[in-house]
């Protein structure tokens, strides 16, 4: 609560509140040391340089002005140290509006002010009829209370500094974070788009081949004429399941097998080959899913299993499969995950946002995120009947 008080959030909506309730109890603390000091001091007592009834209304005068403290912390300080030469009870404002000034000026004129304070301690004391204390005891006292006001102002002014800092930075992370997400999804989906084109251009060169055959070839046998509707069919058939694939193979060369979740379990194993501890459940039926899920789902499994070795806290993983054709494929990657710092390393999470990418485009949904100790990711893709 105290550091809320000193070391206000910006463009907090209740920054106001805030200042007022700060104001209210620096005001408070401040007559309650100025009355303390003239109960205990030369106040009171005959030959005061005022009588004390004046003094009280010079402190609380004081304290009323406080409130400028924020707009005008010089002018109020330079405005109460003269009364702090007839009156004690000011004191109280003066020490306040030492410390308001020693979170906003600077040192060297913060000296000077100080030691203004300190010598109206030994004018006060020459002022008096029949003081009660020595001389020393008026400058030790105002040397020791002006002294704290200006370190604990002075420590304030650093802390904000540095909360400030640290604000602008955690600030800055989190755009670059959010940037570097944005960058990783506008490359997956250009990858995506250009490798779609490749997979379009070519099945459809091979639909146009087949049609332009029919077109130059107008009467055909029944026979050739149900083979080039079917190499039709099956064409635009392979165009679509391969409109969401991911290929990456370089133009002009053919195209290799592309694997899919029969190939899960050759991938666990290459995994475990390498070093990793893997365990592998597989409730899938024989005949598996499509081709287009199947490999998206394999795709899933290899960045789950990479994002594993990269950044778990242990060589160690498991995948569990499960789906059936009109239920959905249901894709579960865990791992022991220990954060060491709050900072997300520079690069980290672009895997994650590629799997977003094809799950999104595949209809389903993806969840991630370290859970006790674990970090699960959990995909669901659809799977018609």
């Amino acid at each position: 609560m105290l550091l809320l008080l000193l070391v206000p959030e910006p463009g907090s909506p209740r920054a106001v509140l805030r200042d007022r309730l700060a104001d209210a109890i620096a005001i408070v603390l401040a007559l309650l040391y100025g009355v303390t000091m003239m109960l205990i001091g030369d106040a009171t007592r005959p030959g005061a340089a005022i009588p004390w009834p004046a003094d009280l209304a010079l402190g609380v005068a004081g304290a009323a002005a406080l409130l400028v403290r924020r707009r005008h912390p010089l002018a109020l300080l330079v405005a109460l140290l003269p009364f702090g030469a007839v009156s004690v009870t000011v004191t109280g404002p003066i020490l306040v509006a030492l410390f308001t000034a020693a979170i906003r000026l600077r040192f060297p004129l913060l000296l000077l002010l100080g030691a203004g304070n300190v010598v109206t301690g030994g004018i006060y004391y020459l002022l008096q009829d029949r003081p009660v204390y020595d001389v020393w005891v008026d400058f030790v006292v105002r040397g020791v209370i002006t002294t704290a006001a200006l370190g604990w102002g002075s420590f304030v002014r650093a802390y904000r500094q540095l909360t400030t800092s640290l604000r602008e930075h955690a600030a800055r992370l989190e755009a670059e974070q959010h940037l570097r997400e944005e960058q990783a999804r506008l490359a997956e989906r250009a990858r995506i788009a250009r490798e779609t084109h490749d997979v379009l251009a070519h099945r459809m060169s091979l639909i146009s081949l087949h049609a332009g055959a029919l077109e130059v070839r107008g009467s055909l046998p029944p026979e050739e004429l149900s083979l080039a509707a079917g190499a039709i069919r099956t064409s635009a058939h392979e165009a679509l399941e391969e409109l969401r694939s991911v290929l990456g193979v370089p133009r002009g060369r053919p195209e290799p097998p592309q694997p899919g979740l029969a190939d899960v379990g050759d991938l666990v194993a290459s995994v475990r080959a390498a070093g990793m501890t893997v365990g592998f459940d597989s409730a899938v039926p024989v005949d598996g899913p499509p081709v287009v899920l199947g490999r998206t789902a394999y795709r899933i499994v290899q960045e789950g299993l990479t994002n594993a070795r990269k950044h778990g806290s242990d060589a160690a993983a498991t995948v569990c499969l499960q789906g059936a054709a009109g239920q959905g494929l249901h894709i579960t990657i865990s791992n022991p995950f220990r954060r060491t710092g709050d900072v997300v390393p520079s690069g980290s999470g672009r895997g994650l946002v590629g799997i977003g990418e094809r799950v999104s485009l595949a209809g389903g949904s993806v969840r991630y995120g370290p859970v006790d100790g674990v970090f699960r990711l959990e995909a669901e893709l659809p799977w018609p009947a």
